[in-house]
């Protein structure tokens, strides 16, 4: 009897369940899409800036997510400083790059068609003067062979997908991207020391002084054909080309630290921050170079032998730095027959 009261039991438990579950199944199953379209509910990155920005004013519009690490930055997922930045990256910096460098490039060429080299008026001596020793030719061109690698590089970064990629094509542009970001990043070590040791050579050298004063009054003695203003070891130019070198070197170099090391820098708008000071630091840093480049080559006889072998022409000499020359004389470092006549 209880056999048979368990079975009635079960067998309506059973139909209660096929009612229950009937009108489900007797529901039609919904129509498959003929075609899918994965940006039809896309959300416009510029409506949903407008929108935040209505929502929260004074806020921001700094979009973040949830994460499971303690670091708040992974969480961003839109941060519109990054946007700023990019318009600058691929706007602003161009023109400025363009202009800083096609600029100096300009003005030199102009310089050169009016001035010409500058010649050594009394003619060469004969005589040589030692201006630089081996050390401190080592170190300018460690530190000029460096820079120019590290300058080309560099541009590439900034333009170079606009210049050289319709060139080389996207195969011969990332590979020669990749040894130029190599190169970037492990010369600026030997750039950074050899600027601490041409700092130490040299600052002494390098205080401006009264003389600079006259030097820049008259030009430097290379607007026009006349007598050179007096000076020491450094001009007040090469003064100039100095100190534009280590101060932006130095920006150079600590933004570059940051950016190699970007956990050090502070998150991300301070990477932002230091990625302008690296490029704009760098753009004017060449057009200097460029100036220097020039006068130490096309512009001025005689002025290469100064970091080529190291001795300069003595009339040379006398003609643009003539106090150093009377030190020197002062010192018996000069060829016993020749004459020393300071400029006036």
């Amino acid at each position: 009897m209880r056999s048979m009261l368990r079975s009635l039991a079960a067998a309506f438990v059973v139909l209660v369940a096929l009612g229950l579950a009937a009108p489900v199944m007797a529901q039609p199953a919904p129509p498959q899409p003929t075609a899918v379209n994965p940006t039809a509910l896309s959300v416009n990155e510029r409506q949903l800036m407008e929108q935040l920005r209505a929502g929260t004013p004074g806020t921001g519009t700094t979009v973040s997510g949830r994460g499971t690490i303690p670091n708040l930055d992974s969480q961003v997922l839109i941060q519109p400083q990054g946007q700023a930045w990019r318009v600058f990256h691929q706007g602003a910096m161009h023109w400025i790059a363009g202009i800083a460098i096609l600029g100096m490039l300009a003005l030199l060429a102009l310089f050169y068609l009016v001035r010409g080299t500058i010649k050594v008026e009394k003619g060469l001596s004969g005589f040589k003067i030692l201006r630089f020793s081996s050390f401190e030719r080592l170190v300018h061109w460690m530190v000029a062979g460096c820079f120019i690698i590290l300058g080309l590089s560099g541009l590439n970064v900034t333009v170079g997908k606009f210049l050289l990629l319709p060139l080389l094509g996207e195969d011969a542009f990332a590979v020669t991207a990749q040894w130029a970001k190599y190169a970037h990043n492990y010369l600026a070590w030997p750039f950074m020391l050899g600027l601490a040791v041409m700092f130490l050579t040299w600052v002494g050298h390098n205080i401006p002084s009264r003389v600079d004063l006259q030097w820049i009054r008259q030009g430097g003695g290379m607007l026009a054909n006349g007598a050179h203003p007096p000076a020491r070891k450094f001009n007040a130019g090469q003064k100039g080309i100095f100190w534009a070198v280590m101060i932006g070197g130095a920006a150079l170099s600590l933004s570059g630290i940051y950016l190699l090391f970007p956990y050090t820098a502070g998150g991300v708008l301070a990477l932002q921050f230091w990625n302008i000071v690296h490029g704009l630091a760098g753009v004017l840093l060449i057009a200097v170079i460029l100036a220097h480049i020039y006068i130490g080559t096309l512009g001025m006889q005689g002025a290469a032998e100064a970091m080529t072998t190291g001795e300069v022409d003595l009339n040379w000499a006398k003609e643009h730095h003539s106090l150093w020359v009377q030190e020197e004389a002062d010192k018996g470092k000069l060829h016993p027959h020749a004459v020393v006549h300071p400029a006036e």
